[in-house]
This record gives C-alpha cells, structure tokens and sequence, in this order.
C-alpha cells in the first residue's frame, strides 16, 4: 500500500474509533425485555418471563457510534393469547406493564432517557373485554377474550427504519406502573419515564424504538 494511502487509512480507523461511544444503560421492565442495537443483539432480561414476578433491573454497557438506534421488544407476562395470568386460579387475572431505561455516556452524560419521543408498537394486544378475566374456562378468541396479533414489521430495527406511522409511547406514572424489586436500586433520571403503549393492561408485546443522532 502507498504511504498516503495507508495514512489516510489510519486516518479512517482513527475517525471510526474516535466517534464510538461507550454506553451505559439501566433497564427495568414489567416483565421481560430483549435490547438491539440496531439490528445487533445486546442484551436480554436475565430472569424468564415465565419466573412468578419476575421485576427486576438490569444495567449493562455497549459501544455504539451515532446515528443508533435503541430497538427493544418489551412484554408483559400472558400464559395464553388471552392476555391472562394465573388461569384457572382464584388470582386469574390481567397483567400490567411498565417500561423505564436511562443511557448515558463514558462522563455520564445523558444519552437518552425512556419518554412520549420514543414510538412503540403495541403488536400483541389481549383481552378484547376486560370481563374476559371473569370468564370461568377463558378461551382465547372466544367471547371478550378476543386477541389482536400485529406482524414485526420487516426491518423495523435499522437506522433509517421510518417509523412515523407507528404511536408516540404513552408516558404512565410510577403509581400506575407500580414498579417493584430491582427498580429501588437504580438511581433514575428525573427525567425519565415509564412509558408503554395506551393500555397498560391489555398492550401485552410491544416493540420500542429511538433514534439517537
């Protein structure tokens, strides 16, 4: 390679390292969450959904150059397409959601915070009555339990993935969400929010986006 050209290819590598950035973020999500940056796996909920009451945070670091997306599915414990839990018991029952994340840099500055800028799409949305959670054999598609199932959209995760036409997440207070174990330990923004989709009981999957540039 000629002199010049392997200069102006350190150059480049130098330019590229230069502008990533080491993130932090912490994540607590009523129940599961699994986190993309971009199209990249990053991190997942370390506790199954399937755990009974499974709340808990996490935090984790990742590099990331800008202009990135934050690409997270979150969801809400359903055992079945009803939206229900604990079928067939004295506590059958709709869940609830609630989704809060806070990103800041190497210096800890903020990055990004979980508020109504971010767009979620509710894609799993159950129980069509909310008397379906009163229905002694609950059947899913039957009667109230009436379900929507919306498809990911293909590449929904990229960069320039448009997501104009999805919904601005709607913003829940703490004493809505009712967060519980692993939420105390994190020392949260104040600018912050729990956000979801309208419905913190029957938007039971959603897929949640931001663009950070």
């Amino acid at each position: 390679m000629h002199p010049m050209q392997l200069r102006a290819a350190s150059l480049g590598l130098l330019l590229a390292v230069a502008t990533a950035e080491s993130i932090h973020a912490d994540v607590w999500v009523d129940n599961w969450f699994t986190f993309f940056l971009n199209e990249t796996p990053v991190a997942e909920d370390s506790v199954p959904i399937t755990t009974e009451r499974s709340f808990n945070a996490e935090s984790f670091a990742f590099e990331a150059e800008r202009p990135f997306a934050l690409n997270f599915i979150v969801k809400d414990f359903k055992q079945d397409d009803t939206g229900l839990e604990y079928i067939g018991t004295p506590r059958q029952q709709m869940g609830d959601g609630g989704f809060i994340a806070q990103f800041t840099d190497a210096g800890g500055k903020q990055v990004a915070v979980t508020n109504s800028g971010w767009r979620c799409l509710v894609i799993h949305d159950a129980p069509a009555d909310a008397s379906c959670a009163r229905e002694r054999n609950p059947v899913a598609g039957q009667g109230p339990c009436g379900f929507t199932v919306t498809p990911e959209p293909d590449g929904w995760k990229a960069v320039n993935f448009d997501d104009s036409g999805w919904p601005a997440a709607t913003e829940h207070s703490a004493r809505e969400v009712g967060p519980k174990d692993g939420y105390d330990r994190i020392r949260w923004s104040s600018d912050a929010r729990f956000i979801w989709g309208p419905d913190l009981k029957t938007n039971n999957t959603l897929l949640c986006r931001l663009v950070v540039n």
